[in-house]
């Protein structure tokens, strides 16, 4: 291949890297703008003082947003269990009930709080409080992100207790016998309200509302984005000295 050959073979390569770095550099800042309006959104559900009828939860239209609510309805006796939950870097399990809401069509999961496991891996004993007029509050928000957990999504893990390594609606429907189906948002109970209250599910799990709870926040997907873009200018730079060297070394 003769030089002008090669050179020109460079900075294709060149070019094809920076093309991808800075793909992967722009879906970092979409990835950041989204998660940005996630957190927006939930500060909005959470500064409503009117809470919104847990009917909406069926609402799929509404199957990504945000909204405060409350309701009653009956627990059914079945706990689930979701698994690989981080919280301030220790590895646990969150706890969700199913709820028949009085003015539903549809169940609710309801998310009723984080446990940590320790080496043996053992499930928390308590399970879901079952029973009729149970009283819940909290924000309706989609279910953690599926990711890319390999095999079934949800497992026996005893009597009347599931362990889930996603929460896929469809099949945690299946596998939990619900005709009806799941609604596409569960209740994640507020972490304010004592369950000594009266009425209150009983939840001693460790409650939050963090939307980004297992993903990255938005300064990380900033950070990775100047990272890539970063790299993109670096491959510029270095093709640019290389096409300047050969030249000076080709003149006379």
């Amino acid at each position: 291949m003769t030089r002008r050959g090669t050179l020109v073979a460079g900075w294709l390569l060149a070019l094809a890297a920076m093309l991808a770095f800075s793909a992967a550099g722009r879906w970092q800042l979409a990835r950041m703008h989204e998660k940005e309006a996630m957190l927006a959104a939930a500060g909005h559900a959470l500064d409503r003082g009117h809470p919104q009828p847990l009917l909406l939860a069926s609402d799929t239209g509404a199957g990504r947003g945000y909204a405060w609510s409350e309701g009653v309805g009956r627990i059914a006796n079945t706990t689930l269990w979701l698994d690989n939950q981080q919280r301030a870097g220790g590895a646990g399990v969150r706890m969700y009930c199913i709820l028949f809401p009085d003015d539903g069509v549809q169940a609710v999961l309801v998310d009723a709080g984080w446990w940590p496991l320790d080496g043996q891996r053992e499930l928390p004993r308590f399970g879901c409080p079952a029973g009729d007029g149970q009283r819940v509050r909290g924000m309706l928000a989609p279910p953690p992100s599926i990711g890319l957990a390999p095999g079934d999504a949800v497992a026996a893990a005893g009597e009347r207790r599931w362990l889930a390594a996603r929460l896929d609606m469809a099949e945690v429907a299946r596998a939990l016998r619900l005709p009806g189906g799941l609604a596409p948002r569960v209740l994640r109970l507020d972490p304010d309200r004592a369950a000594g209250d009266a009425g209150v599910m009983l939840a001693p799990g460790e409650r939050d509302l963090d939307v980004l709870a297992n993903t990255l926040t938005p300064d990380r997907h900033l950070g990775y984005a100047v990272q890539w873009f970063g790299l993109a200018a670096t491959v510029l730079v270095v093709a640019v000295v290389l096409t300047t060297r050969r030249r000076k070394e080709r003149t006379p």
